[in-house]
């Protein structure tokens, strides 16, 4: 249940939680996983408590949560890291600047998730379960044939003190789960909400330890934020279902939680929630792109907030100095690349024409970036005049290429489809970006298909280059980077008509047998 709006901000403005009648120090964090790219989901959240640390003269921590381990990469962490810096995003503490409550990696954290789980099972609030995978499927299959909610039955709870510390003698693999109560409502105190009510049967018994050694989110999460003594925290609106199960470690723990709230989602236009099939999800993306990070942060404050006289255009300090959590909509905010387009368009219309031109030259025409173009332009132009044609799609966002540039002597037009999303797919799942890898993906597909590399290649200069022929594609791909290669793809399958949902189901099927 909700309490009504005005009601519940006078109850907020009276809670000792709220900075302004508090003596703690504001400390908010963002945790993200470094297990792809740099996500504008990740960015937002990350501003609004920025925000709102500033705002009450406290600080903003940076907190990498890392324990899958197989996901989990160096290369994606520092991707964060340099886009949250591109937008202008800095935090006080964080693994690459140290601080007084490091470690900041959750994967370097481990003896300190141990020493709280024992404490846990010691008191009785935890337990070792050591159901298999296909015990845990067959239990949750009779569940749903039973109609019944699929959730953990408590089995291991029936297992005599003797046999559980036998079977952890003999090494036995087991995971450590938190007790939930199955009857009764949690109440969750939301900052945007008020208070919410989330029956206690909703819940699993999460598991709290996994049997690698390494916590889930939720023991991590109520831990690290304890021991690094944050005050509140702003997350995303998926999180508040599970968020009795965060409050109940709290409560086991005996330690004061944090106040919470729970941001809503940003989505496509459509209403969906936003995702990398029907937006550009990655902020690397809107750099590649040659966005200003002031436009691209202004539009991510504008995401469910607006400043009290309503402006649309203002700058990270003008947001912080009128931050306020009680002007946040719980409307699902639409992330609309072509509204970001127009605020990016008043940003740099407003740039004295000296540094319009210095911020292009940054860009893209760096000598850096131009060292990477030159070796493979340079062979194939008589004049300089001829180096914009050539490779002019190096500079550019989306290439627009003509459809004709996709009819293939060999594959039908269903077929063509086929084999750009299959690489597509696998070139999203690829974190080492260079030409021998993605090549690797190209050529894993075509041999998977039968097919030859020569039967794939047109169909990548097209997509990529926009030309029928240029300098070597995969080389282009290398240097453009993933970001503006997947948004390429992704629009030259838009081009040819898009994959049915029949087709996505299909392929995606496909995709797994694929090495």
């Amino acid at each position: 249940m909700l309490e009504p709006r005005g009601l519940r901000l006078l109850r907020f403005a009276a809670c000792s939680t709220y900075p302004e009648f508090s003596m703690t120090t504001v400390r908010t964090r963002i945790a993200p996983s470094p297990t792809g790219d740099p996500h504008v989901g990740t960015a937002y959240i990350a501003l609004f408590n920025y925000c709102f640390a500033k705002q009450h003269g406290g600080e903003f921590i940076l907190r990498i949560e890392d324990t899958d381990q197989l996901r989990s990469t160096r290369e994606s962490e520092q991707q964060i890291f340099d886009a949250l810096r591109w937008l202008g995003i800095e935090w006080s503490e964080g693994p690459d600047v140290g601080g007084p409550h490091g470690p900041y990696r959750q994967s370097e954290r481990g003896d300190i998730y141990k020493k709280y789980t024992q404490q846990l099972v010691d008191a009785g609030h935890a337990f070792p379960c050591f159901c298999t995978a296909e015990e845990l499927d067959q239990m949750r299959a009779e569940q749903m044939a039973r109609g019944e909610t699929p959730r953990y039955d408590g089995r291991a709870l029936l297992l005599s003190k003797e046999d559980v510390e036998r079977r952890l003698a003999a090494g036995e693999p087991h995971v450590i789960r938190m007790k939930v109560p199955s009857e009764g409502v949690c109440v969750v105190p939301d900052i945007l909400r008020g208070e919410v009510e989330i029956p206690w049967d909703r819940m699993d018994m999460q598991v709290l330890m996994k049997t690698d050694g390494l916590p889930t989110y939720f023991l991590a999460n109520v831990v690290d934020d304890h021991l690094m003594g944050i005050t509140h925290v702003l997350r995303g609106e998926e999180w508040l279902p599970s968020a009795p199960k965060l409050i109940l470690l709290y409560e086991y723990f005996g330690w004061e939680k944090p106040a919470l709230c729970y941001m809503p989602l940003l989505r496509n236009p459509d209403k969906s929630k936003l995702s990398k099939r029907k937006n550009p999800t990655s902020v690397t993306f809107y750099e590649r792109m040659g966005f200003m990070p002031e436009a691209m942060l202004n539009y991510l404050g504008r995401m469910g907030w607006s400043m009290p006289d309503e402006r649309e255009k203002f700058s990270l300090q003008e947001m912080v100095d009128h931050f306020d959590l009680n002007r946040v909509s719980l409307g699902g905010p639409i992330f609309d690349i072509e509204k970001l387009s127009w605020l990016n368009g008043q940003w740099l219309r407003e740039l004295p024409v000296e540094e319009f031109a210095a911020r292009v030259q940054k860009w893209a025409l760096n000598a850096d970036y131009m060292m990477k173009i030159a070796p493979h332009v340079q062979g194939r132009v008589e004049t300089f005049s001829q180096v914009a044609p050539l490779g002019g799609f190096f500079f550019a966002g989306g290439v627009n290429p003509d459809v004709k540039l996709f009819e293939h002597k060999k594959l039908s037009p269903e077929q063509v489809r086929q084999v750009m999303q299959l690489i597509l797919w696998k070139l999203e799942s690829l974190r080492q970006w260079e030409k021998d890898t993605i090549t690797g993906c190209i050529q894993a597909v075509v041999e998977h298909l039968q097919l030859k590399l020569r039967d794939a290649m047109p169909l990548m200069f097209a997509a990529i280059t926009g030309q029928a022929n240029s300098v070597s594609v995969t080389d282009a791909m290398e240097i453009l980077g993933p970001d503006l290669t997947r948004y390429r793809l992704r629009q030259a399958l838009d081009l040819l008509g898009g994959v049915s949902k029949k087709e996505n189901k299909e392929w995606e099927k496909l995709l797994g047998a694929i090495g």
